[in-house]
């Protein structure tokens, strides 16, 4: 127990420097403001993670579920709710960019690499190549696709409207009800790991007082940082001469992006890797479903009126580049099991797109043909890998639709 308040504590002290140097009004380089927020952003993430990684053995309803997934993914929203916010609130500006350029990085950073990631650790620490997944997790994998695909229709619309937000809330609380219909605390026992496992052996009711504690906290920490994370990336780009959409499509996400990662990373070092794969894939659905659907009601309340979030050319690739790693992601789980070949797949992949993307970053219209072309190389590959796995398809489309047993 004692090394379980020694972590919370050091989170808490690597909170506070940003938390005096908002309160106080300090204003201090664009750099040292990025970092002392950032830092502020991944500890508050990483109480959020072990708060609710101990809850979730408590959680049957779906109101609690979607409460808890609301949490957990607070960094992220943050700051690109913010982004979004400003892009209404200064209709034509740079903000409109950064909103889609931040929520296109999350996606294809978990996807590109996290997934990859937690393989390749696999691998090291046991010498199997590749993850199995349950059959319960094709609600998950059917959920994905259902938003992956939805997502093609806003490319087509080039833009992100009420609309969408109502399909994309409507798929996710969708997702909720399903999954709250299956039993998986046996599965959620098994994956607590670190901090979290020691809160849970702790009395019931500490366990409650200190989760509500650190999740206000961190909710308090998040939304304090948000703004000035957000603004001082912006600078640091204008200062350092880099490109300023790059830094917030790729380095604000990590900070978002990172808690989850880490507490994924000790889920697969302690071999409960498929826990860490299911939880990545959910977080996926939570990005392609909620965090897609606030930023038109973001955008409209700074706005001042209904509207919607536009995307130019260079957008419109970014959400289809992103779309179309979604599809050929899914092809890949659709036989239960993320091989090691696939993870060095989607790693190669995601590499080529992000030094192609820094080759090119004062070079717009380049950009986007080569953009175009990867998505289509993208799809082309989802084609063939859904052939070769059409077995496992109709499979999986028949497990989904039809209502299973809640025992496995």
């Amino acid at each position: 127990m004692k090394r379980l308040f020694i972590n919370i504590a050091l989170a808490i002290a690597a909170t506070l420097p940003g938390i005096f140097v908002r309160l106080a009004g300090f204003h201090l380089g664009p750099i040292s403001t990025t970092i002392i927020f950032f830092i502020a952003l991944l500890s508050a993430g990483l109480l959020l993670s072990w708060g609710v990684e101990a809850a979730e053995k408590h959680v049957a309803k779906g109101l609690a579920i979607a409460v808890l997934a609301l949490i957990t993914v607070l960094p992220e929203y943050a700051v690109d709710i913010y982004y979004s916010y400003q892009a209404g609130n200064h209709p034509g500006s740079e903000y409109v960019g950064f909103a889609a350029a931040n929520m296109t990085g999350a996606n294809r950073l978990l996807v590109g690499m996290a997934w990859p990631l937690i393989v390749l650790l696999y691998w090291w620490r046991s010498k199997k190549k590749g993850i199995e997944l349950h059959r319960e997790n094709i609600t998950e994998i059917g959920f994905l696709a259902l938003s992956s695909l939805y997502a093609f229709v806003i490319v087509l619309k080039s833009r992100i409207d009420i609309f969408d937000t109502i399909v994309l809330v409507a798929i996710y609380f969708l997702y909720l009800w399903r999954v709250s219909k299956g039993a998986r605390e046996e599965a959620v026992e098994e994956a607590e790991v670190g901090p979290s496992a020691a809160l849970t052996k702790l009395p019931k009711q500490k366990q409650y007082l200190i989760i509500i504690c650190m999740a206000v906290y961190a909710a308090f920490v998040i939304l304090l940082s948000a703004e000035p994370f957000a603004e001082s990336l912006i600078a640091s780009g204008e200062s350092l001469g880099f490109n300023k959409f790059l830094l917030i499509q790729w380095l604000a996400p990590l900070a978002s992006e990172a808690p989850t990662v880490i507490v994924m990373i000790l889920m697969t070092l302690a071999l409960l890797p498929t826990s860490a794969l299911s939880a990545l894939i959910s977080d996926k659905i939570n990005q392609w479903t909620l965090l897609v659907g606030m930023i038109p009601l973001a955008y409209s309340i700074g706005l001042g009126r209904m509207g919607h979030l536009p995307l130019d050319a260079r957008q419109g690739e970014e959400f289809f580049l992103t779309a179309a790693q979604s599809l050929f992601a899914l092809s890949l789980l659709l036989c239960l099991r993320l091989s090691l070949k696939s993870a060095f797949a989607l790693l190669a992949l995601f590499l080529v797109q992000l030094v192609i993307a820094f080759i090119y970053s004062n070079d717009e219209p380049k950009t986007i043909v080569t953009l175009t072309w990867l998505s289509w190389i993208y799809l082309a590959l989802t084609v063939v890998v859904t052939f070769f796995n059409r077995k496992c398809l109709m499979n999986a489309i028949t497990q989904w639709t039809i209502k299973k047993p809640d025992k496995i």
